[in-house]
């Protein structure tokens, strides 16, 4: 088995270290030439394992050795104190990048440890407070509702999930006539019947049954997905925590992705409701592949994703609104 390394080295004075490679050659060390010129680490002396040294989960930044591991425990040590933490606060705690922090919160959230909110993390038994997500990205929910109506017809039978961008369409699904709304959401199911406009009475609103899910305020469970299997709608809504040409829709909660999972084998046509800040995004469960989506509605802010022009090659359709 390796040993670990024993490192000493003196920074020159105000120097910062960019970043140190090497290679698993015994005794040659590579450095990366910083651009103020000269190399960044004066190295006085080194004994190491190249293999180990070479293990792509050392990172090496500005001056903090630290393993994949030791970032990890200092996570869920800052989620066990703070319940939620910032990604700015974990760059700045540890001391790397953004991208290193957003491959550790992926990791840790696969094994079910946080879960990855925008902007950070929280408890995995967490849910963020109903006012934030309320009143987060709003005109650019309400934007997509909009533009959802858009592509619905009268005497459609939809499938709706549960989710604040879904509250907001429905109530914009309140001001059409002629539909049948089968939802597992309790929120969407109020605000179907309270926004209801006069004239429009002829909406159909179904609650479908089960356990109620405290995170979600909406039915889960077994008997949700039975009663789902008796319906066949026309198009699904659905609104996920985050969708990337890889996996498609994606979600965090096992339950939820089991409803939403129904809804989509049980409609034909699928169609996805995410803001911009859940282009790229990947959570821990894929319920939707990509080549089922039917139509990405999303902003015109999502075209900065990295990952949009991959995943506009694979959908058959995207409305930015």
């Amino acid at each position: 088995m390796w040993s670990n390394p024993r490192f000493e080295a003196r920074l020159k004075s105000n120097t910062q270290i960019c970043k140190l490679t090497i290679k698993c050659n015994i005794g040659q060390v590579k450095y990366r030439h910083n651009r103020a010129g000269g190399y960044p680490l004066n190295i006085l002396r080194m004994a190491f394992t190249p293999p180990v040294w070479a293990h792509p989960k050392w990172i090496y930044r500005r001056g903090k050795c630290m393993w994949q591991e030791d970032r990890h425990q200092r996570i869920r040590a800052l989620l066990s104190t703070l319940q939620r933490v910032s990604t700015e606060r974990i760059m700045s705690d540890l001391g790397v990048s953004r991208e290193t922090v957003r491959r550790d919160l992926l990791d840790l959230e696969a094994l079910g440890e946080l879960r990855r909110v925008h902007g950070g993390a929280i408890k995995p038994g967490d849910e963020a407070p109903i006012a934030e997500r309320a009143h987060t990205r709003v005109k650019s929910k309400i934007a997509i509702a909009k533009a959802a109506t858009g592509v619905i017809a009268s005497g459609q039978t939809l499938f709706i999930d549960a989710g604040t961008t879904t509250a907001l369409l429905a109530e914009e699904l309140a001001k059409l006539a002629n539909l049948t709304i089968v939802t597992n959401s309790i929120d969407v199911a109020l605000k179907m019947r309270g926004a209801t406009e006069p004239g429009n009475s002829a909406n159909e609103v179904i609650l479908l049954g089960g356990s109620i899910g405290e995170r979600s305020m909406a039915t889960i469970g077994g008997t949700t997905i039975a009663e789902i299997q008796r319906y066949r709608a026309d198009v699904a809504l659905l609104s996920p925590v985050g969708v990337d040409h890889r996996s498609g829709a994606t979600n965090f909660d096992h339950a939820e992705t089991e409803v939403a999972r129904a809804m989509v084998e049980n409609a034909d046509r699928v169609v996805i409701l995410a803001d911009y800040s859940k282009i790229g995004e990947r959570s821990r469960i894929a319920y939707c592949p990509v080549e089922r989506i039917d139509l990405l509605i999303t902003n015109r802010k999502a075209t900065e994703a990295a990952d949009f022009p991959l995943l506009k090659k694979k959908l058959r359709k995207v409305i930015l609104a």
